[in-house]
């Protein structure tokens, strides 16, 4: 427990080194054009769709980590509309709830600073029904490595289980060279690869790759947050991958990882 409770101390230093679904119904052919539409619909038919560019979440509640906390401050992101919250409305989102926080795991709590279960679950309590997204992980799974005894998997668990059947996108996870002890790459590899398991258990959750996507000279090194650069292209990258985990008009992603 001391050591939990040592590195939460640390998670909050680290945390200063970072400084709410709708559809188109396409009209259909009718009358004099009937016959020249029914004999086109198999060439129709067989063309791919092309590429979603607006998610059919009109709602999204984001909780995050210092990992995050980038994407909405003014000091990291200087223009508005590169923010997360700008991102996520240009692809369709009408209401962005930010629950950010430094130092956050689902199960530790800092500070007084609400744990990720507990906002899931007072929103839950409050009437939310919408999307999630869920940028959570890095503290965990280094609460994990410095010995606490709830594992990886029993933490996604726990946040599937209080958002039941509503569509969430997780973020997986990545630190690279230079990170503090307990947040080590490989701990992150582990939590990822239980993302990916728990997609068996839970259909209405993705997981958007973003350890494939992030470059290293994103970070800052402390080897854990990002630089302006970086959160710049991350709130895009999110908004993005909602958009093809849960696009408009169309089925949800039938892969578990998008990106």
């Amino acid at each position: 427990m001391l050591a939990v409770a040592a590195l939460l101390a640390l998670a909050l230093v680290l945390l200063t080194g970072c400084g709410s679904s709708g559809s188109h119904n396409a009209p259909s052919n009718t009358g004099a054009h009937a016959s020249s539409s029914n004999s086109k619909s198999s060439t129709s038919a067989s063309k791919p769709l092309p590429p979603p560019t607006h998610t059919s979440c009109q709602s999204v509640v984001y909780i995050g980590d210092s990992t995050s906390d980038g994407e909405s401050n003014p000091e990291y992101v200087p223009k508005r509309k590169l923010r997360a919250p700008a991102q996520l409305k240009k692809v369709g989102v009408k209401h962005v709830h930010m629950q950010v926080s430094g130092a956050r795991s689902i199960v530790e709590t800092y500070d007084n600073f609400p744990n990720g279960a507990t906002v899931a679950r007072d929103y839950i309590h409050n009437g939310y029904h919408g999307c999630w997204i869920l940028a959570l992980g890095t503290n965990d799974s280094a609460d994990v490595n410095a010995g606490s005894n709830v594992g990886r998997a029993a933490r996604i668990h726990e946040m599937m289980s209080i958002i039941g059947d509503q569509p969430v996108m997780w973020i997986n996870v990545l630190t690279i060279a230079g990170s503090p002890e307990y947040y080590e790459e490989s701990g992150m590899h582990e939590w990822d690869e239980d993302l990916l398991a728990a997609c068996h258990r839970f259909p209405s959750m993705r997981v958007l790759n973003w350890a494939a996507l992030a470059k290293h000279k994103w970070f800052i090194p402390d080897g854990v947050h990002y630089t302006t650069v970086g959160y710049e292209h991350r709130t895009k990258i999110i908004a993005h991958g909602l958009v093809n985990a849960f696009p408009r008009g169309r089925p949800p992603s039938t892969s578990c990882l998008v990106r």
